[in-house]
């Protein structure tokens, strides 16, 4: 298949990921080299190699500080970030201060330290999911185009952020897609809708980091977003975090004995934890069970759902706020929408499926959609529409919105809001700012995102200077402040004078916490290198997998000639003993095996 008619949806999980193709007129969920059709979004480094997915999370008992996951909660963030403090202390891996405020993660990889930033680390997982779907596709398949989603509620940091792993991990982000959106995608797919019925849907997304609820109206084949609403910092790690907090405490109590310091103990007992929770959505009562969790002392203890309601409780409280908030922005009673739609692992949680449930009189949820692959479904049927190919069975429209305010700083530090939350988008405002002195020769443009009345309390996301205005009595000079929004939610942002024909305008992507486009050229170039690393470790492995059945095939041989085969035991004997004391290439190896294999050959026909 030529590369250019390809393109993959990829859902960029906080703990799992998903990716999906268009093919024979249908999405394909792709199942990775496990079996599995999510892949944890982890990443562990060691002395010879980088692990993926699921062999990263197998590992993170014995390797804990060079284990890393969670980094959606990182993405766009600054290391000063108070989420971000929250988070570090669940966190086994080393998080640093880099330049300008940004976080990142300190690890030993191939003998040294290595620093990743949060982009480089979800790069890695996207290239991890491109690869999936490379292999799914056949031999010589290649993948460029993707569609990714991130939560409604990323801002216009986090959402660069997204594109610079992509760009990356080798991949061109053909659109950023909001993940209720998606959601929305794929359940209104099939459905024998008549042209003319218009159906309000209610998606609510509440996965291992985030918590988005969207409100779309389906008619014509149009999916039209009409409010957002969401919370960046909820989600299932926090539900997790809770519970180790709570037996991190039992512990102590029982044996006097603190293990908050010792990150391989949390870290073990995170796990049972997260078994234990999930276990909790379908059972009342469960065990939390760690072997010699703590200089060997053993850690039993219960837990129902009515504890883990109750260590939770402030969380479910705000389950239900977006909701409202969504309702009351789009101005539609709870009672006018048709469907609700839970998405995403945690809305398993059984009082979070309550919670959904009460809020809608009774109104049972549907469950038409697999909540774990729901979003990577509807990725990928938007990059089939963007692809455009005709034989693609597709014919829907989406209209999404912008999930945050934008705006300009004025006089006062007061927000002067250019494009409201929940503006359709792509998108263009336009608002005029007077000068505030006599013969003021230059304005400066302070651009904020958020929904407080003072942009002290809102997100800086870039500034610029208008200089040489027309001078006149305060007041009287004019300029004119352009706001453009494309549809991945990126603000580009223009001011001009046109009396005195000056312009200058920025694109709110520069922020000076983002990679320029020489610092992403040199991360492209390392990761290539380091997988260039990684195939080598690869061919090694397998080496000397081959050997050792070589050896096997070998030592079998001996015992059937008995005493004439002393000879070959020794042969044996030696490559064992070459193998341990040696740090070997592929290409020794190679040499080795096929020295082997002749000697196989030769003794065969003996």
């Amino acid at each position: 298949m030529a590369e250019n008619r390809l393109a993959i949806g990829i859902d960029l999980g906080t703990t799992y990921s998903c990716v999906g193709v268009w093919r024979n007129g249908r999405v394909e969920i792709v199942a990775n080299d496990q079996g599995n059709r999510t892949t944890p979004s982890w990443v562990a480094f060691t002395d010879g190699e980088k692990l993926i997915g699921e062999g990263a999370s197998n590992q993170v008992a014995s390797n804990p500080s060079n284990t890393v996951f969670d980094v959606k909660r990182l993405i766009g963030r600054s290391f000063s970030d108070a989420s971000v403090k929250s988070d570090a202390k669940y966190w086994p891996f080393k998080l640093i201060q880099g330049h300008d405020e940004r976080p990142l993660i300190s690890v030993s990889y191939l003998g040294e330290k290595k620093e990743f930033s949060p982009e480089e680390i979800s790069a890695m997982v996207l290239v991890k999911m491109k690869e999936t779907a490379e292999v799914f596709l056949g031999p010589g398949t290649t993948i460029t185009n993707a569609v990714v989603t991130v939560p409604a509620y990323f801002n216009n940091n986090q959402r660069k952020a997204t594109k610079d792993a992509a760009a990356i991990a080798g991949l061109n982000i053909m659109r950023i897609i909001n993940e209720p959106t998606a959601a929305a995608l794929t359940f209104s797919e099939g459905r024998k809708w008549s042209r003319s019925e218009e159906r309000t849907v209610l998606v609510y997304d509440l996965g291992g980091g985030t918590l988005d609820v969207s409100l779309v109206v389906v008619k014509k084949g149009v999916l039209h977003v009409r409010a957002t609403a969401g919370d960046t910092h909820l989600g299932g790690e926090d539900f997790t975090n809770n519970m180790v907090d709570h037996f991190v405490d039992e512990f102590k109590i029982q044996n006097k004995k603190d293990i908050s310091g010792d990150t391989r103990a949390v870290r073990r007992l995170r796990n049972a934890c997260e078994r234990a929770k999930r276990m909790l959505s379908s059972d009342a009562r469960t065990v939390v069970d760690v072997d010699a969790l703590f200089e060997g002392i053993d850690f039993h203890s219960t837990i129902n759902r009515a504890l883990f309601e109750q260590l939770n409780k402030d969380l479910f409280l705000r389950c239900m706020e977006p909701v409202e908030t969504c309702l009351g922005d789009a101005k539609i009673d709870k009672k006018k929408v048709s469907d609700v739609v839970l998405v995403g692992g945690s809305t398993r949680i059984p009082r979070v499926h309550r919670l959904v449930q009460d809020f809608f009189n009774g109104k049972e949820p549907s469950k038409s959609v697999n909540a774990d692959e729901a979003v990577a479904h509807g990725a990928t049927i938007q990059a089939a529409i963007l692809m455009g190919d005709k034989k693609r069975d597709v014919k829907v429209h989406v209209i999404d919105v912008m999930p945050l305010s934008q705006g300009v700083s004025v006089k006062g530090d007061v927000m002067s809001v250019v494009v409201p939350r929940n503006t359709t988008i792509p998108t263009t405002k336009e608002q005029i700012y007077v000068t505030t002195y006599d013969n003021q020769p230059e304005m400066c443009i302070e651009v904020y995102e958020g929904e407080r009345a003072m942009t002290t309390d809102n997100s800086l996301r870039g500034k610029f200077t208008l200089s040489g205005l027309t001078l006149a009595p305060k007041g009287v000079t004019k300029v004119n402040v352009r706001f453009q929004i494309d549809e991945d939610g990126i603000l580009h942002v223009s001011a001009e004078d046109k009396k005195a024909a000056r312009k200058k305008n920025i694109t709110i992507m520069d922020d000076p916490r983002r990679f320029s486009k020489d610092e992403i050229k040199r991360m492209v170039q390392e990761a290539q290198r380091y997988k260039a690393v990684d195939e080598e470790h690869k061919k090694n492995v397998q080496a000397r997998n081959e050997i050792d059945n070589l050896l096997y095939t070998m030592r079998n041989t001996t015992e059937k000639l008995q005493h004439s085969a002393s000879g070959l035991q020794d042969l044996v004997d030696g490559t064992k003993e070459w193998l341990q004391n040696n740090e070997l290439n592929s290409d020794e190896l190679d040499a080795k095996k096929q020295l082997l294999e002749a000697i196989i050959g030769q003794t065969s026909t003996k």
